[in-house]
C-alpha cells in the first residue's frame, strides 16, 4: 500500500514511468510542445497509461502553484493486480468467483461507493480499464472506507477483453442494462460469475453488450427511468448474496 502521490515536471513524470511507478493518470497542458513532450507521449501511449489534456489552470491547482512543466501525474495509492494470476488464484481457492467489471466509470465517488460495497458482498476482483475510467485518489479512498485496500483490482486496455478472459475460465458475464428483458430475479448469479457495469452517461459499450453471456436489469416502479450506478450495482450483488445463501 502507498499514500497517494502527486508528482509534477516532465522529466519527473518520465523517470517515475521508467522507474515502474504505477501511474493512475496524467495530465497534459493543452497545447504543450517540444521534443520532452513528444517523449512522454510516445512513453504514455506505448504503457497504456490514461492521459488527459487540461487548460494549465488546472495543472496550476493540482500542482499547488509548482513549476509542473505542463504536466502532473497522479501516482496510484495501490498496485494492480494481474488479471491471470487472479482469476487462476480465485478459481484454485475453491470459491463460488464473483468479479465486477466496470465499463469506464468516471465518476470518484461512484467508483469509491462501488468499491466499498463489492468488499462488503465477497467480490473476488474488480476489474477496470486502463483508459476512461475514474481514477484512484483520495476521493476514493474516503468514499471506499479503506475498501480500496482490501480488494484486488485489475486494469485491462478494454472491457471485452476480460469478459472474454472470464467466458475462457468458464466464468459467467452478466450485464446490468436497462436495454434487457429479464430482471436480475430472472437470471442465475449461483455459479461463477461477473458482473458489468456501465459508465454513468452511456451505460455498457453496445460492443461490450454483444458478447456477454446474459443481461438483467431492475425493476423501476417510479418516474424516474434509472437508479445511480453505485445504488445498482449494490442491488446486483446483494442478489448475487442472496441467491447464493439459498
Amino acid at each position: 500500500m502507498k499514500n497517494e502521490t502527486t508528482i509534477f515536471g516532465i522529466r519527473a513524470i518520465i523517470e517515475a514511468i521508467k522507474s515502474n511507478e504505477t501511474i493512475d493518470k496524467v495530465f497534459i497542458q493543452k497545447g504543450l510542445r517540444g521534443e520532452l513532450f513528444q517523449e512522454l507521449e510516445a512513453l504514455l501511449r506505448s504503457e497504456g497509461i490514461n492521459s488527459s489534456y487540461v487548460p494549465v489552470e488546472k495543472l496550476n491547482r493540482l500542482s499547488k502553484g509548482g513549476n509542473h512543466q505542463g504536466a502532473v501525474a497522479h501516482i496510484s495509492p495501490i498496485e494492480f493486480h494481474n488479471i491471470d494470476d487472479l482469476v487462476l488464484n480465485v478459481i484454485e481457492s475453491g470459491k463460488t468467483p464473483l468479479f465486477l467489471l466496470l465499463d469506464q466509470l468516471s465518476d470518484v465517488r461512484n467508483f469509491g461507493a462501488i468499491v466499498r460495497t463489492a468488499e462488503c458482498t465477497g467480490v473476488s476482483g474488480i476489474i477496470i480499464q486502463k483508459k476512461g475510467g475514474a481514477p484512484i485518489n483520495g476521493d476514493t479512498i474516503k468514499t471506499s472506507a479503506g475498501a480500496i485496500f482490501k480488494i484486488p483490482i485489475c486494469k485491462v486496455d478494454h472491457i471485452k477483453d476480460a469478459v472474454f478472459h472470464m467466458q475462457s475460465s468458464g466464468i459467467k458475464v452478466i450485464a446490468a442494462t436497462e436495454k434487457s428483458n429479464d430482471f436480475i430475479y430472472d437470471v442465475s448469479f449461483k455459479e461463477p460469475c461477473a458482473i458489468i457495469m456501465g459508465s454513468e452517461g452511456k451505460g455498457i459499450n453496445p460492443s461490450v453488450l454483444k458478447v456477454v453471456d446474459d443481461q438483467a436489469k431492475l425493476p423501476i416502479l417510479g418516474d424516474i427511468e434509472s437508479l445511480n450506478v453505485s445504488v445498482a450495482c449494490g442491488a446486483f450483488l446483494y442478489e448475487a448474496v442472496r441467491q447464493r445463501r439459498l
